[in-house]
Formats: C-alpha cells, structure tokens, sequence
C-alpha cells in the first residue's frame, strides 16, 4: 500500500506547529502545509495530522530510566491521634470563597481556622501523616501567612517534596540552603566554611542561630567578611543584630555609620538609637534638648520647641534624613527624627524632674504638641518602655478616642505591644467599653489569643449593644471574625442567650435581628469547633517533640 508522498515522508521539521496553526486559524485563511486549498482542505487537515501524530509517537526513542528519587526523610516526632488527623483533613479540604459574597449563614469558616490547628499542632510537637502533606502545601503555596507554621508542621518531607514538585518551590526558599542541616555551631571549621562559601540563604540562617546562642561570636563573625559583602546583604547580616542587641555591639554599628550604603548606615543609626548608653543615643539627646526647654513665664510650666533649622553632616551620619516627604515640614521632620532616636531618660532630667505622665500632660507651644507627642510615640516603642507607652496611651475611658499623645490607632496599637498581654487585653477591654468597636478592630490586633476573660466579655457585650440597637452585624463583620478566632472556647456557654432572633426596635434595620442571630450561631459553632480541635489535639508534649 503506497503512502502519501509529500506530507509524510519529507516532513518539514515544524510541521506539527504548522498544522496546530492551520487549525486554530481555519483552512480558509491559512492551509495545511502539503494540502490543496479548497472545500477538501479541513479533511486534508485531519488526515495529515493523524499521519503526523503517528510519526512523532514512532520516532520517540526510549528515554534513558531516570534515577529514582531518594528515600524520604523519618520525621521522629509522634503522629497525630486519627481524630486530629481526620480535623485537619476536613479544614484543609475546605476552599475560601466558596461561599460567595453576602450572608454568610451559621457554618464557621473552616479556612480560617487552619493557624490555630497548626500553632497548637507545632506546639504538641506533632507530625502529618504523610498523605495530607500535598494539601498542606497546597494551602501553604496559597496563603504566604500560613507558611511559616505549615513548614514547621510538615518537617523534613515538605523540603523532599519540593524538590519533586516546582508549585511548592517556596518550601526551598523558607528552609536554608534548600533544607540543607547547618553545621555543629561547636565545629568552627565547618562555620567557617559555610560562612565563607555558602548560599546567602545558609549564611542568613548560620548567623541567626549563632546569634541566638553566642551573639559575641556571630557578631565577630559578621566582621571577618564585613568589608566584602555586597550592600544588600550587609543590610540583611546587620538586621540580624536586632536579636540580642547589647551594648557591646556599639563599636561595629558606630563603623558601620559610615558605611557606603545609605540603607546600611540607616539601619545602624537606628540599631544605636534602640541602646540608650550609646555614643549616638547621647549625641541625639544633645541635639533634642537643645530644640525642647520648660517655660516657666506662663501661668503654666509649658513645653516650647524650636525646631531645627538645618539638617548638618553630622546629623545624617547618625541618620537623619534629610529630605522630608512630600507635603511635611523639613524642621518638622528633622525635629521628630531627633526626639525618636533620644532616650526617653532624657526628658526627666531636661525637663524638671518629672515622670512621663506629668510630662505628657504638660501643654506645648506652637502646635507642636502633636509632633512631639507622636516622636515620643515612636521612641517608647523602639525603646520597649512600658512607663512612657502608659503615659502616652493615657486611660481607655478618655472622653476622646484616644490617649494625650497617640496620634493614630497605630500609634496606640504599637504603643500596646510595648505592655504585658494581660495590661494589653485590659487596657483594650476599657477602650471597648467607653468607645465601642468601630475604632477597636486595629487594637484587638495585638492582643494575645486567646484573649483574657475581661476582653473577650467586653467585645461580646460590645456586639451585644450593637444588635439592641438594631444595626445590620455585617458593619461589625471584622470584629465578628476576630471573635471567632480569638474568644476562648470556654465562653461558648455565655453566648446561648444571644442565639434568639431578638424583637426589633421601630428603628431597626429591616431584618437585622435574623442576621444577628445567624452571627452569634456561627460564633458560638466555631468557637465548639475550636475547643473540639483543642482536645483532639491532646495535651502539650513537655518535650516539644
């Protein structure tokens, strides 16, 4: 039987994308290679493709077997009891958005529960069963803020697995060096080696555990190849001595404000200004005191400011910036930049003798008292001082929303993270109860979950205020969210009285009470859901694994 002499056996080297092309443009305006235009083309079409398929299956050689992927590594921790395992199962099956905008119903968003099961699986120091690790790097490659725990949970094989699968790439990139081990941090040679000849991921990840143990011998380190680094990855390498920040690195981080790199020598002058004992902090105190000073000619002592009126080298080698942002004052600017860096010890002895309080309380000329308020913002939450952040949150019931010298509920959420968890929960309970939850959602941020008792029944009694007053719960939907993820499980049983679709007042929006009622439902399912996570869970392994 003779075949096809054209088409099939002097094949164009790009025939396949030919016809692929013929096809997707239709024979009328492009045709087959081989074919003769006209109504017979389409069947032309088909026939050299079926020819040309079969050609390119019969020219295939046989691969040479690929090696066959290394064994995966044991994961030694315990395995999750089959209830936790079958929980995890159902909350990573779960999709967000599958239920479309509007009214949400009563079912609890299972999505959002993963966190909590992962940081409360982590601290058990349980491990996957190894079938549910695809979905939960699935879930992880979606959702950048659950990596870090998803990682920790799925151990040594969510590396192995990456190496096999592209889409989970960014397991490689979280571990160093691609989940390579770091050398014994009691073998210099190997430290030594790897710092000298690793990836940067792997040189990152060997400072930051050196640092952690010995912050002397990984700050000397740092120093042995300092003067050859790129800028960039100075920058990273110095970040690093924010953890265990001492006075002794004082020294290295004075060098390091004449670094060539604008970044470097920024990121050094605020490091210095965080050590209130240091050469730079006392140059900036000089600097600050020089632009602040008590009036004692008014009825009142009285804070007045004279801003500077330059911004000299010295300045902006201790790291000011000197151009201001567009639409800000430059003296303004330099003038806060000052005070941010000065300690806050400073100001008792500058200015009488006197505590944060008394010097928050006192007026300030000019309308300065916004910008100076909100620099001493700044420095107690650089410094860590919980005695300034008390002042300058001043009470929760002020008749403003607000304390003397927070000027943003950003401020004051910073300003927070400055106090104990259980001041933060009661001071955010009191700003509840005098201001409501339109300004609260900001602060309930930083509070730890799950929060304290007073927090949890204020928000509760906040929503409860709300739904009395007949106002729609999808204007309090991210307070509602946060409750639902961060109440304690055991206040459950307080909220059965909230079930009921209420009576509505004449006022009321038109069938607020039924949504209100869905809301509280989901509530109180999810929070039973969550104690159920919790208990299937187990207890905590002392050991952490």
């Amino acid at each position: 039987m003779n075949s096809p002499s054209v088409p099939v056996d002097s094949p164009a080297p790009s025939a396949w994308e030919e016809l692929v092309t013929a096809a997707l443009l239709g024979t009328d305006r492009r045709t087959p290679p081989g074919c003769p235009p006209g109504r017979e083309a389409p069947v032309a079409l088909l026939d050299a493709a079926a020819v040309e398929t079969v050609r390119r299956r019969a020219g295939l050689r046989p691969a040479r077997a690929a090696e066959r992927p290394q064994q995966a590594p044991e994961d030694a921790r315990p395995t999750l009891p089959p209830a936790a395992a079958r929980r995890l199962a159902m909350l990573l099956a779960d999709r967000p958005g599958a239920g479309g905008g509007g009214r949400r119903g009563t079912a609890p968003d299972l999505v959002e529960l993963l966190p909590e099961w992962l940081a409360r699986a982590n601290d058990r120091g349980l491990a996957p069963p190894p079938e549910v690790l695809p979905a939960l790097l699935d879930a992880a490659r979606g959702r950048t803020d659950l990596r870090p725990a998803a990682l920790t949970f799925a151990g040594p094989r969510a590396v192995w697995l990456a190496r096999l699968n592209p889409d989970w790439r960014f397991a490689l990139r979280a571990s160093p060096g691609g989940g390579a081990a770091l050398p014994h941090l009691d073998d210099p040679a190997k430290v030594r080696q790897l710092w000298q000849e690793g990836l940067f991921a792997e040189r990152v990840a060997l400072l930051a555990a050196i640092r952690a143990r010995d912050p002397e011998a990984a700050r000397e380190l740092l120093i042995t190849t300092w003067a050859t680094e790129r800028a960039e990855d100075r920058l990273m390498f110095l970040d690093s001595l924010r953890m265990g920040l001492r006075p002794q690195d004082e020294p290295f981080l004075e060098q390091a404000l004449t670094d060539r790199s604008r970044n470097v020598r920024a990121t050094a002058a605020e490091l210095l200004s965080a050590l209130p004992g240091s050469a730079l902090a006392a140059r900036m105190a000089v600097r600050a005191g020089a632009c602040v000073a008590l009036d004692h000619t008014s009825e009142a002592p009285t804070i007045t400011v004279e801003a500077p009126h330059e911004c000299d080298a010295g300045m902006e080698r201790d790291g000011v910036v000197a151009k201001a942002p567009a639409g800000r004052g430059e003296r303004s600017w330099w003038f806060g930049q000052l005070v941010e860096a000065t300690p806050l010890g400073t100001w008792a002895r500058r200015l009488g003798g006197r505590t944060p309080g008394e010097l928050v309380a006192l007026p300030v000329t000019d309308d300065w008292q916004a910008e100076l308020h909100a620099a001493w913002c700044r420095a107690a939450v650089r410094q860590r001082d919980a005695e300034w952040a008390r002042a300058l949150l001043g009470s929760p019931s002020a008749p403003e929303a607000g304390g003397p010298g927070a000027v943003s509920l950003a401020e004051r959420a910073k300003l927070l993270g400055t106090l104990s968890s259980a001041e933060r929960a009661e001071w955010v309970a009191g700003f509840i109860a005098t201001h409501g939850l339109s300004e609260a959602f900001q602060l309930l941020g930083v509070c730890t979950v799950p929060w304290a008792a007073p927090l949890g029944r204020a928000v509760v009694d906040a929503l409860n205020i709300a739904r009395d007053a007949g106002s729609y719960p999808w204007s309090f939907s991210g307070v509602m969210g946060l409750a639902e993820r961060c109440l304690d499980p055991a206040e459950a049983s307080r909220l059965d009285g909230l079930l009921a679709v209420p009576d509505e007042p004449e006022d009321a929006s038109p069938g607020a009470g039924g949504y209100w009622a869905e809301a509280f439902q989901r509530l109180v399912t999810t929070l039973r859901m969550r104690a159920a996570m919790i208990e299937e869970l187990g207890d905590i392994n002392p050991s952490g694994g």
